[in-house]
Formats: structure tokens, C-alpha cells, sequence
């Protein structure tokens, strides 16, 4: 993968071909404006005008990818934290401690697109530190850390997606959730929208941000770089399929060792959500580390909400109505 990484820096950069006959047109009459040359078949003001109507050719779909993340193997390292932000050249959050066990992100955010969790489960009897050097603890086996690194959750129906008024929100052709910051309002209708807590407005720009799936490095044949970070293989990249299925076998082995609690979050779709193309394997309940149990799809309330509005506007008319025939002299 390394060696693949190199040979792709030194290709040159291009960009997709435009796509429609009037978009080729467009293209030719700018193409000299748009290498940088001083003289072209169009002024530079005209040609900043029809750049927008230019487009690109349309990317062939793709075998669906996500994330399989199996939180009984991740250590809390943050190599996948520390790999995000370097690959996106996201800015840091400070080194201060934030109180919570050993984390100094406390969450997602416009500037950190994964972030682990730690949480803590010690009983107050538990004589692990006090046990003499050589014996054994009688350490509870519910005193333990479970990690977890949180990324966004590229949700096969995104209500994110649907929420979104300006097109800013898409699916790419690996079917990942991609925010297209160039073409947000910043309206935050997204953040309303995602369940789980994902996206944040970047307080420099005002647009939206989230977790890309590394599409940049997806379309040059790279895994990204947050699973190639993970020291443990906590974070699995590849087609769903294949994940749901590599999954599956992994909860039956650590049901066969002794982990019955062991299950998987988001694979399949609920009565009230639909899958999710990055999904995990946990040993707790879901709130525990910080997702929702049963997440909820906000169009399902849609129907309740228009049904409250129409009446809601009836009954204020029939009450104006009643105000001025009470009032007619």
C-alpha cells in the first residue's frame, strides 16, 4: 500500500472531464483562463461567469465501502484520531485533559472527524491497585475500559441528506455520505437532522463538516487513513458485504469465548432507521458509549407534524372567525 501511495504522488494532477456537449464547449472557451495563461478566447470576467456551468463528468458507481469497527480490539491509541486530522490537514484541539478519563477531543467536531471514546466501568470495591505485586486481584470482570473510535456513520437513508436545501449533502459513488463544503449555506439543517450527533459547523468557514470516508484517497485505490493508522485492526475498511459478513463471524467467536453481550450496532436496518455503511461491534448497551439505543428517523414524525400544523391553522381560523362575528355590530 505504501509503494502504491508514492507512485500516485507523483502522477499529475487532473481534474474529471467535463460532461454534455455545451459543458465541452463551455470548457474550451475557458481552458486557457483556467491554466493561468494571459490571453484567451474569453475575458477573465466572462470566464469566471461560465465556470460555474461547467461540469464534470459524472463518476461510474462503485462497490458500496464503509467502516467495521471492533471495539474489543481498540486500545485507545489514537493513531486513527492523529491520522485523520494529519491526512485532512484538520487543525489541532489542544493538549488539555478534559476531565474525561484520557481524552482531550471530548467529541465530534468540524475539526476532528474521529474521536475516541473512553469509558470508564469501575465498582468501588475493586482492589486491582491495592492487590500486593505477585498475588492475585479479586478484580470484578465488570471493572474494565471499553474504547471506541466514533466517526460518522454514513447512514444508507442520511437524514442528514434528506434535510439538506442546498444539494451540499450527497452520496458518492462509493455510497458515502460526502458534505461538499463549497456549496453549503451553513444553514445547519443537517445538525438537526443526524441522530447521532456527527456533523458540526466550522466555526472559520460556517460551512458543515464530518467525516469524508477518505473519499480522496478512495478514488485513487487507497483505504483510508485512519484504518491504515489502527495498530490492532479496530477499524475495518472495505465493501459492506463483506464487513457485514466478517463481522458476523467475529461476534460468533467471541460468543464461542465466553462474550455473549457481544452484538453489532447499525449493520441491519431498524423498524425506525435504516442501516448504516459504517457500523460497530459493542459489549454494552448502546448508550453507554454514547450512541442511541434505537435511533430514530425524523421524516417518520413528518406526517404527525403536517396533520398538527393543518389543524393548528384551522382552529386559529375558525377562532378569527368567531373573534370578528362577535364583534360585528
Amino acid at each position: 500500500m505504501a509503494s502504491r501511495e508514492h507512485e500516485l504522488s507523483a502522477l499529475p494532477q487532473t481534474s474529471d472531464p467535463p460532461r454534455g456537449r455545451l459543458s465541452q464547449l463551455l470548457a474550451r472557451l475557458i481552458s486557457p483562463y483556467l491554466h493561468g495563461e494571459p490571453r484567451g478566447p474569453v475575458p477573465e470576467v466572462l470566464g469566471r461567469l461560465i465556470y460555474p456551468f461547467v461540469r464534470g463528468e459524472a463518476p461510474k458507481p462503485q462497490q458500496a465501502t464503509g467502516f467495521y469497527t471492533d471495539t474489543t480490539v481498540c486500545i485507545g491509541c489514537k493513531a486513527c484520531e492523529v491520522a485523520c486530522k494529519q491526512w485532512n490537514q484538520l487543525p489541532s484541539d489542544g493538549f488539555n485533559w478534559s476531565g474525561n478519563s484520557y481524552d482531550n477531543t471530548n467529541e465530534l467536531s468540524a475539526t476532528t472527524w474521529r474521536h475516541v471514546k473512553f469509558i470508564e466501568q469501575f465498582s468501588e470495591q475493586t482492589s486491582n491497585v491495592l492487590a500486593p505485586m505477585g498475588t492475585v486481584s479479586d478484580e470484578s470482570p465488570l471493572n474494565r475500559w471499553l474504547m471506541m473510535s466514533d466517526h460518522c456513520k454514513h447512514c444508507l437513508a442520511a437524514p442528514c441528506h434528506q434535510a439538506c436545501p442546498t444539494g451540499a449533502i450527497i452520496q458518492n459513488e462509493f455510497e458515502n455520505v460526502y458534505i461538499q463544503a463549497d456549496i453549503c449555506n451553513g444553514c445547519s439543517s443537517c445538525i438537526a437532522a443526524c441522530p447521532f450527533g456527527v456533523i458540526t459547523r466550522s466555526e472559520m468557514g460556517g460551512h458543515s463538516h464530518k467525516c469524508t470516508l477518505c473519499y480522496d484517497r478512495q478514488r485513487d485505490g487507497l483505504e483510508p487513513a485512519c484504518a491504515k493508522a489502527c495498530p490492532t485492526q479496530s477499524i475495518h475498511f472495505g465493501p459492506v458485504e463483506e464487513l457485514r459478513e466478517q463481522a458476523s463471524k467475529r461476534v460468533d467467536q467471541l460468543h464461542e469465548r465466553g462474550v455473549p453481550q457481544a452484538y453489532l450496532y447499525g449493520d441491519v436496518p431498524s423498524e425506525t432507521y435504516s442501516a448504516m455503511h459504517s457500523f460497530y461491534l459493542l459489549v454494552d448497551r448502546p448508550s453507554v458509549y454514547g450512541l442511541p439505543d434505537a435511533p430514530f428517523n425524523p421524516w417518520l414524525h413528518m406526517m404527525g407534524d403536517y396533520v398538527r400544523s393543518v389543524a393548528g391553522g384551522l382552529v386559529a381560523i375558525a377562532v378569527l372567525l368567531v373573534v370578528v362575528f362577535l364583534l360585528k355590530p
